[in-house]
């Protein structure tokens, strides 16, 4: 990583101390803790180290070259919607950008020196963007319409996350199933698994995302869209160059997978622009345009940026996955307790929803995998 320290500046925003911490939880929380000493990556926001005279390499053919691995770890603790605190101003105070750098590094030093199976990523940079969203300028998402409300009830399924019964496997998540998560890879960071690999072609380019393990082929070649008709979960894109960025427009959604913060109706379209702005960094921005689902449309912005040592394997989501079995199965002996205990006269069993919290003391532990 190469420091251009002749161009580092902070840009302090008006935003008061007392303020500060509030602001500071609604940008990304804080994992508290006594303070870290910050990597030397860290010490100054990731974008202030960007070149803007760099030269984005080209392709054996002619094209910016943008292939490779990349990830969106570096988003954690960005948030989606600006702090109305912070009104029009893209980037945090000196005290919140440093603040959320203590928060990633404690983040990451957890990740590598103590978790274990379940291993959180933090990326290995800190940006100073008060918000994910930059279009409107107040950074903050426009709500859904009426008819957007509706379309998401029609189409909801809170899957195992959610609080409806499951009857049939319908009932689930496309994430539940493994089947998608649509564009929305691409978008923000998760607890792990924010892998996105490019590949280019003269007349083609492929984007795939490690959670889920979707790609998306992208054809250049002025072919049109597909009919309207035809609904894919991660929408009908057409790509093409202009200048170093490449813009890709899609329509063709299935509502069955929101897109962004919103079940896409037909009329649903996003224009993304993917730009070379570092050896190390690439910046995406999407723009989401639904008029019958958002009541105005709106631009995110987020940067896809390299990992040490950060290569994307298969993401094997259904390797020993049970979910969906093990919940139908287990709505069915929820339901025969429920009527044992009306048939005893008794009070029946209550729902725990929370799927974080260990098992009660009275619970009897069994090998499902036995068959018990």
């Amino acid at each position: 990583m190469r420091l251009k320290t002749s161009t580092i500046r902070f840009a302090v925003v008006a935003v008061t101390a007392t303020a500060s911490t509030a602001v500071f939880a609604q940008l990304g929380g804080n994992r508290g803790g006594e303070p870290v000493e910050l990597s030397e990556i860290r010490i100054i926001p990731a974008e202030q180290t960007i070149d803007p005279n760099y030269a984005v390499p080209q392709t054996s053919w002619g094209d910016p070259l943008i292939q490779g691995h990349w990830s969106t770890d570096d988003m954690r603790g960005v948030s989606g919607q600006r702090p109305e605190e912070y009104g029009e101003q893209e980037t945090l105070s000196e005290e919140d950008f440093l603040a959320r750098a203590q928060n990633q590094q404690r983040g990451r030093n957890s990740a590598v020196e103590t978790e274990t199976f379940l291993r959180n990523e933090w990326g290995t940079r800190t940006f100073g963007f008060s918000s994910l969203v930059v279009d409107p300028p107040n950074g903050r998402q426009p709500g859904a319409t009426e008819a957007g409300q509706a379309l998401a009830a029609a189409n909801r399924s809170g899957g195992t996350f959610g609080s409806r019964n499951f009857h049939v496997f319908t009932d689930f998540s496309m994430y539940d199933r493994c089947i998608s998560r649509g564009m929305n890879g691409g978008t923000g960071a998760t607890i792990y698994g924010n892998g996105i690999i490019i590949a280019q072609s003269p007349n083609s380019v492929a984007i795939t995302y490690e959670m889920i393990h979707e790609t998306r082929v992208v054809p250049l070649d002025d072919r049109p869209h597909l009919p309207i008709n035809v609904k894919q979960y991660a929408g009908n894109g057409r790509g093409y160059w202009d200048g170093d960025t490449l813009v890709i427009e899609t329509i063709g959604f299935n509502p069955r997978v929101r897109v962004g913060s919103v079940t896409p109706s037909d009329q649903m379209k996003t224009v993304e622009r993917i730009r070379r702005v570092d050896e190390e960094m690439i910046e995406y921005r999407i723009t989401y345009d639904d008029p019958v689902s958002l009541q105005d449309p709106y631009t995110m912005r987020v940067m896809w940026t390299t990992q040490p040592d950060y290569y994307v394997w298969e993401y094997g989501c259904h390797e020993g996955n049970g979910a969906v079995g093990h919940s139908l199965s287990g709505e069915r002996t929820y339901e025969r307790q429920v009527a044992e205990a009306i048939a005893a006269g008794t009070v029946p069993p209550g729902r725990d929803g929370d799927v974080y919290r260990g098992p009660s003391a009275e619970a009897r532990i069994f090998d499902i995998n036995a068959g018990e």
